[in-house]
């Protein structure tokens, strides 16, 4: 893919692209629990051209092209990469003034960064899609996604289609994540408690029919904010609004960016 490069981190390494200025205040992609680079799409550059700054989209390890990791994913993998790849990322690319922007596990894990080792120049967070508890529609969903996987005689095989994002990754990407997520442990899993030590200004959004998730998310994570926090319920919009509604989310997203205190 055009742009992409990598780098050298503690786990392996890590691919990332830069779009737009480097000067300024730089927006940080976190992609989602079976995301890449590539399935960001358009997206990063028409967030780039709607705020006027720079975009950090990344894979993280064991997606894209991205170093592999080994297998089972611990159970508080999205912990684990709040407090270590992301920040020696940051740190390595000599990051300053940003915005984490993340979806889904990316949501997830722009929120944990927040609360447990944000650094100085952290302006805020959007999370999109974010999950902070365990639902039986998202074991559901998962549940489903592994039956489609595992079937590569399916016309919509989806590991077929998520091959073409993480070449080599794209058993360690798809069993890391659903292993997790279906592991009997994991429905104890939650970080409600970790969403009050957020400082940061905070932006929620969510599909109104988003099939991996109820409201009920960023409600909590609303409740538990103690400081400035903005929501966005997208309609006619299932668990991507940035792909389904990118207009919308782009232009919502450019305002909160815009309201940040510089």
């Amino acid at each position: 893919m055009n742009g992409v490069q990598q780098i050298a981190l503690t786990g392996g390494p890590v691919e990332y692209r830069w779009l737009g200025p480097k000067a300024g205040p730089l927006l940080v992609l976190l992609h989602e629990g079976l995301g890449s680079i590539a399935q960001w799409k358009s997206f990063p550059q028409q967030l780039t051209e709607a705020t006027g700054l720079g975009v950090l989209v990344y894979s993280r390890h064991g997606y894209g092209g991205s170093g592999p990791i080994v297998l089972p994913r611990p159970l508080d993998y999205m912990h684990r990469e709040a407090v270590g790849p992301l920040p020696e990322l940051l740190s390595a690319l000599a990051v300053d003034r940003h915005v984490l922007i993340g979806h889904s596990d990316g949501g997830t894990i722009a929120l944990l960064n927040a609360a447990l080792a944000p650094a100085a120049g952290l302006m805020g967070v959007i999370a999109e899609a974010p999950h902070i508890f365990v639902e039986d529609m998202t074991v559901t969903g998962i549940r489903g996604a592994l039956e489609l996987y595992g079937d590569d005689s399916h016309p919509k095989s989806l590991r077929r289609r998520l091959a073409g994002y993480h070449g080599g990754n794209v058993d360690l990407a798809f069993h890391g994540w659903a292993g997790a997520w279906l592991h009997p442990d994991f429905r104890a899993w939650d970080i409600e408690a970790e969403m009050a030590l957020i400082r940061q200004p905070v932006l929620l959004v969510q599909g109104r029919q988003d099939e991996y998730a109820s409201l009920e998310q960023i409600d909590r994570i609303q409740r538990r904010l103690s400081g400035r926090v903005e929501r966005f319920v997208v309609e006619d919009c299932g668990h991507s609004p940035h792909l389904q509604h990118p207009d919308q989310v782009a232009a919502a997203m450019a305002a909160f960016i815009a309201s940040l205190p510089v």
